[in-house]
């Protein structure tokens, strides 16, 4: 029974840990006052959005992702 209870607490952390990595939110930048929709983007591409920004026709935008931006 002890052995059952660790395995399932192992397989339990190892799925919340695994959701959080791919955790998706809506993206946005601003532009002209307004702000342009980029859909919503998971995982690593969130990161990478928001530090490398949204580029569209030679103009380099801040991206913004999830609630509070």
């Amino acid at each position: 029974m002890k052995k059952a209870t660790i395995i399932g607490t192992l397989l339990l952390a190892t799925l919340t840990f695994s959701c959080k990595k791919d955790e998706c939110k809506e993206c946005h930048y601003d532009k002209n006052g307004g702000e342009v929709e980029l859909g919503e983007k998971c995982g690593d591409d969130i990161a990478t959005l928001e530090a490398d920004g949204y580029t569209e026709n030679g103009v380099k935008y801040t991206v913004h992702c999830g609630e509070g931006h």
